[in-house]
């Protein structure tokens, strides 16, 4: 197994287009250092990027926030525009493990794992997050619900690499959420996810939505009939139920040890009607 450190995307992706067996991209590495220790992990090439200029920077923008592919989660939590503009983003990135991980792990890196439990991903997609991707021929950019394609599979192909994520700037009374329900008290995998993103009018009535789920199918899913529910009202409880009732309609979840079909569908509707009701506070409505 080779490991190189390029100091280049360019190069970094020229290394991951010539290999000829398995490779993988190492920046945080809290899960693929993991996945190494097992007897039946093969690689023919680790590309280590945090050598490459701009990787480990978050940069505001006119148009919004650029972060690089090797920004551990606790730098989002440090950066005050960030957190004022997506605290629903950085709330779902600070989800992600232990307070030891957070000083390594990556959103990116939770994008490319392509669980469907990640715990960012909802937030990116309700978001309206891009992934601005780099390849042997450029750079290309694809929204982010794009990306992952099924459990443990993306839509990248052979040679890029997800260099950055490209969050928008909010429009004026805009807010968002992230909720997750586990069966323990912290460190553990989303059961369910759900990440609301509105948008008001001065009066309070809700003029754009974004609803995305996460752990209830093979990969996020954006409910456009919750986005509709809510889009002119002003979250009132017969608006909530239907935003509720909507996403549990729209779940495809698996039974397993940790949670069943029936947990798991209602479990989405009622945070759902919890994460709408923060992002709206949180827009400025009352």
């Amino acid at each position: 197994m080779r490991y190189e450190r390029p100091d280049t995307m360019q190069a970094a992706t020229a290394l991951l287009a010539g290999a000829e067996a398995k490779s993988f991209v190492l920046a945080g590495g809290t899960d693929l250092l993991v996945r190494m220790q097992n007897d039946d992990f093969e690689a023919d090439l680790i590309v280590d990027i945090k050598a490459i200029s701009g990787m480990a920077k978050v940069t505001e923008t006119d148009d919004g926030f650029v972060i690089g592919a090797g920004v551990p989660s606790v730098a989002l939590f440090e950066d005050t525009a960030l957190v004022a503009a997506w605290p629903g983003v950085v709330e779902a990135a600070n989800l992600i493990g232990s307070t030891q991980i957070q000083g390594r792990c990556t959103i990116v890196g939770n994008l490319c794992n392509a669980s469907p439990a990640a715990d960012s991903v909802p937030a990116l997609v309700a978001a309206g997050a891009v992934a601005q991707v780099a390849g042997p021929s450029g750079t290309r950019d694809v929204a982010v619900i794009d990306i992952p394609t099924g459990p443990g599979k993306t839509s990248l192909a052979k040679g890029e690499i997800i260099q950055a994520i490209l969050l928008p700037k909010p429009n004026a009374r805009t807010g968002d959420a992230y909720l997750r329900f586990i069966p323990r008290t912290e460190m553990d995998i989303a059961v369910v996810g759900v990440a609301v993103n509105l948008t008001l009018n001065e009066d309070g009535t809700v003029i754009a939505a974004r609803v995305a789920l996460g752990a209830v199918g093979p990969k996020v899913i954006l409910v456009d009939t919750a986005a509709k529910a809510v889009i002119g009202s002003k979250l009132e409880d017969v608006v909530l139920q239907a935003l509720s009732e909507s996403c549990s309609a729209a779940c495809t979840p698996i039974n397993d040890k940790r949670g069943t079909v029936a947990f798991r569908t209602q479990v989405a509707g009622v945070l759902a009607r919890r994460a709408a009701q923060t992002a709206y506070t949180r827009a400025g409505g009352k």
